[in-house]
């Protein structure tokens, strides 16, 4: 969504520069108990960030593609701290564990390897593209099983889906930045190249984009 939003800005001619940042503190908001130890293992700390900037060629953000489906919401949450509790953090709300993420995680597994293709999909067909013309697929870092599962679906190998969540976890909202940066360090991405961005999360919320490096 970020993405998105930086990107409408330049192509108004809003603004020339603009700094957008992922960053996630999750550790801040886990419980490091056997009881919890499903989501605890699952998350890292982390944080990303690019500089947008008008293109004067054809590389660039080529497109994005943004969904949302709430019914879905308590499937994948933190109920606490918010506007519902008055004070908005408390010791009764902690004792309850509202302030801990709370995740069904199959229902998450079920939509992400639904989502995930459908929303790549997407972003291919709008630019007239195939899997083919694609050098690198970046997903957010949720599960390898899931990028294993969505790579399955698309019909492609792991060498065209990057994982680096075996260094760091899920980082939510730094994954997608953090990925990029370590993909392009190591060689797998080259001037010209399409490379596809997707993400899956919390709501549910899933979205793609396309860009031409």
């Amino acid at each position: 969504y970020g993405l998105s939003i930086a990107d409408q800005f330049i192509r108004t001619g809003m603004h020339d520069n603009i700094l957008l940042v992922g960053a996630e503190i999750q550790s801040v908001a886990l419980k490091f108990t056997t009881e919890h130890r499903n989501l605890a293992v699952l998350f890292g700390d982390g944080a990303g960030a690019v500089i947008l900037q008008p293109s004067h060629d054809d590389s660039g953000v080529l497109s994005t593609h943004l969904h949302s489906e709430g019914s879905h919401l308590k499937d994948l949450w933190l109920p606490a701290p918010g506007s519902k509790y008055r004070p908005f953090n408390s010791k009764e709300l902690i004792d309850k564990d509202l302030h801990v993420p709370h995740m069904n995680g199959r229902e998450v597994f079920k939509n992400a390897v639904i989502r995930f293709p459908e929303v790549i999909q997407e972003a291919l067909d709008y630019n007239g593209l195939t899997l083919n013309d694609v050098a690198l697929i970046i997903p957010h870092q949720a599960n390898y099983r899931i990028s294993q599962a969505v790579a399955k679906r698309l019909g492609v190998g792991m060498d065209k889906m990057y994982s680096n969540i075996h260094k760091y976890g899920n980082t939510t909202a730094a994954s997608i930045p953090i990925a990029m940066s370590e993909a392009y360090a190591e060689g797998k991405i080259s001037p010209g190249d399409i490379v596809i961005l997707a993400a899956f999360g919390s709501g549910f919320t899933w979205a793609s984009a396309a860009i031409r490096w």
